[in-house]
Parts: C-alpha cells; structure tokens; sequence
C-alpha cells in the first residue's frame, strides 16, 4: 500500500483519549493459549497489523481466532500444527513466541526465523540457547528453526543479557517442563508480568513476578483464562510527548502511570507539569518554556528505546543541545535522516545521537523506515511549518490503533492519503 500521512503544524494539542491495550503484552499472551487446549480470552486488545499477523500464525497451527471490538476469543481445541511458515513469520518477530509454547506442548517445532523492522541486530540466539537448555534439540537449516524434545526438563539458565522476547519464550516452555527452573537476569517488563499472570491463572507455578530472578515449578497441564492485556506505556508516552511537542495540555485515560516512571521524570524535568492518579495522566506543557534532556535507554524501568526516537523529535524542536544513547539497539537511527529533512541537526556517532535542537523545523515528505520512527515523524509534523508528509506508514499501522483519530481528537489536523478521507477536527475541550 502507498498511504500516507499529512501533517500540518499545530495550534497546543488539548483534550482526552483512552489508551488502547498493548500490543507488546497481547502477542505473548496469543502464544501462551496454544499450551491448552479450550477457548481463552484476551480482553483490551487493539486492531493492528501485528495482532492480526499472530491471529494467522495461530489460524495456521489449526486455532479458531475471533477478534471482535477489543475482545479477542481463541479456541486452541483444534489445533495440531508444529509449524510456523516464512511467509506469515516474517512479517513479525514476536512470532517466534510460538516457539516455547509449540516446543511445550507437542515437543516439537519448526519456526521460520522471524522477520519485523528493518533496523539492528535481534539475534535468536538466546531463544535457541534456552530451549537447548531445556533439554531440546534445536537446529537452524535453511532460515528456519528445527526443535524437538521428547520432555523438556528444568534449568537453571542465566540470560546474558535482559531480553523481554528471549524471557517470554522461556516462560512459554518451562512452565509444562519436568522440574523446577530458575530464570536469572530475566526480563521485569510490565509485559512479562502480564503474560506470568495470566499462566498463573491457567495453572503455572510462577514466582518472582517483578523481580529478575523467576521460578516455574512444572505442571502436566494447563487450562484456558480469560485475561487483560495492560495498556500500551508506548502508546501512551507517544502522545505526551506529541503533548510536550505542542505545548498541549492532555489527559491520558486507562493508563498505568507506574508504567512510564522515567519518561514522566524526563518530561516533568523538561518543565512540563505532570499530574496523574491510579489510572490517569494529564500533561500541561502551556504554562512556561520547555527545554530539552538527554536520556539513555536501558531494560525496563529505565528510559524506553521504544520511545527514543518520539524523544528525539521533541529534543530537535526545542533550543538547546542534547544526546541520546540507545543502549537496547545501537543502530536504530535510520529516522535521524528523515528528521533532518525537516530541518532537525542531529548527527550520530556509534551508539549516539547529538540533537542542536531548534524550533523552525519545516515540512517535507519523509519515510517512515520503521514503527516508532513513524511515530517520531508524525510527532516533529505537528510542529513544522506547513505541511509533512509521512510515508511508508504501513509500519504505523503495526503499532497504533487509531493514531490518527486519537490526534485528531486532541486538535491535530491530519489526513490518510490523497483522497477525500480527510478529516479536519476542531479542538475538544479539556477535562476539568
């Protein structure tokens, strides 16, 4: 598809809108269904591109899967695949989540190596490293994943490094194995809490939520839950920061502020004032200037690197010099060029970005070349004179359930493509 955004500059964003669920906690908890048979259900869960790529990859392996508003039904008493096939894999990395739970269940897998954004190193290797750790026989032939297991059997197994995806799949495997595993240096993403309980419910022998050291006691079986996808902290550090950009005052409905610690620091140490409560969050950024902060991203609770590209936007749009650097993916910085098209100075050295920030960015047509340096174009769109036009928004769709319409209620003037969809909204007024 050929679609795009256009993005005019933008009077303060004002208003509210509610945070839809997150799609990072929604893909591992479709995976864990296929550890049962029956029908579960995931509530809170948006309409994207990459829920609907796993809701194949399920369909695929013989599950019936219905998403109907933010209810998700899948029926996994059918399901008798092993195999995950290039052609759907591809389109997503978090489909090799399949991969602990197909291993669990029928001791045997065979995934296509995933595919997804187009920036930095991701490797398998620890994936592949746990599941040989639990006893499987894993191979790696002709760009796909061979694993087999007559039982899979508790370890003790150490992450040499903090990886969400590498603990979810470890998660998704040990909980069916003989014996008892410890996970140390596991991932205390938000996501992996909700996926830990949601096995709990099923029946799992988790402990540890919340730290990084899990114990999973084995069980023979599982049975089917119905369970709640958090809300998206990217979605939702997404439009405070679009709220920062604009000196905006908005409200955040159906969040969990505890969620987005660091970056609610870094925006109230940039002089936005910042007020939430249990399931809440306003951002006044109309009352005094704003001036920039350098971050460095770091595993959970430390600064988002999902959100370092949407940071960087709002650093080029303000006076002032700042640095981020990505310790999660060094590379990801392919949005530095589209963003100095519209007029940022941002130069990169190794795993840095040096920002001279301004505020006479200018619009121009850019690429999106990935999820949230999508977000970061749409971001700096709202604050460059005239007009920008964002391409290759296919990779927005991924992520954002209704990022359009959620701008356009907060006052943003944005259309989708060249036709007559266009859509102008007049500004809502503010909650009290």
């Amino acid at each position: 598809m050929n679609d795009y955004y256009q993005v005019s500059a933008q009077p303060p964003l004002q208003g509210q809108i509610d945070i839809s669920g997150a799609k990072n906690a929604v893909l591992p908890l479709m995976a864990a269904t296929l550890l049962c048979k029956g029908k579960s259900i995931i509530n809170n869960v948006p309409q994207l591109d990459d829920v609907a790529t796993m809701a194949q990859v399920m369909r695929y392996l013989g599950a019936k899967v219905d998403h109907q508003g933010s209810r998700l039904t899948i029926d996994t008493q059918a399901c008798h695949g092993h195999q995950a096939p290039y052609h759907l894999v591809t389109k997503m990395r978090a489909s090799i989540y399949v991969l602990g739970p197909l291993l669990a269940r029928y001791g045997r897998a065979n995934v296509a190596l995933p595919g997804g954004c187009a920036w930095g190193p991701r490797p398998v290797d620890l994936h592949l490293a746990g599941m040989q750790a639990l006893a499987a026989k894993v191979e790696l032939t002709h760009g796909n994943i061979h694993a087999y297991a007559g039982k899979l059997k508790g370890v003790d197994f150490t992450f040499s490094t903090s990886s969400v995806g590498a603990t979810v799949n470890m998660l998704l495997a040990s909980v069916l194995a003989e014996g008892t595993t410890r996970l140390f240096n596991a991932a205390i993403e938000p996501e992996i809490d909700n996926l830990i309980d949601q096995l709990n419910a099923m029946g799992a022998n988790i402990f540890g939520k919340g730290t990084t050291t899990l114990c999973i006691a084995g069980v023979d079986q599982l049975a089917p839950t119905e369970i709640n996808a958090i809300p998206d902290r990217i979605e939702a550090g997404t439009y405070l920061i679009a709220a920062a950009m604009t000196r905006g005052r908005v409200r955040l409905n159906q969040v969990i502020p505890a969620h987005l610690t660091a970056l609610l620091t870094k925006l109230s140490d940039c002089g936005a004032d910042i007020q939430y409560d249990q399931d809440s969050i306003t951002l006044d950024a109309q009352r005094q200037g704003l001036r920039p902060m350098s971050i460095k991203t770091g595993p959970y609770p430390q600064f988002a690197t999902d959100l370092a590209p949407q940071w960087m936007a709002l650093c080029a749009s303000l006076p002032g010099i700042t640095q981020i650097t990505d310790h999660i993916y060094p590379d990801r910085f392919q949005h530095v060029d589209e963003l100095n098209r519209l007029g940022a100075n941002i130069r990169v050295k190794g795993n840095s970005a040096y920002i001279i920030g301004s505020t006479s960015l200018s619009g121009a047509p850019v690429n999106a070349s990935d999820l949230r340096a999508g977000a970061a174009l749409v971001l700096a769109g709202l604050v460059a004179n005239g007009t920008t036009e964002v391409r290759q928004i296919h990779h927005l769709d991924r992520g954002y359930h209704n990022l359009a319409s959620k701008l356009m209620q907060l006052g943003a003037t944005i259309q989708r493509d060249a036709d007559d969809t266009s859509v102008n909204v007049t500004h809502l007024s503010l909650c009290g």
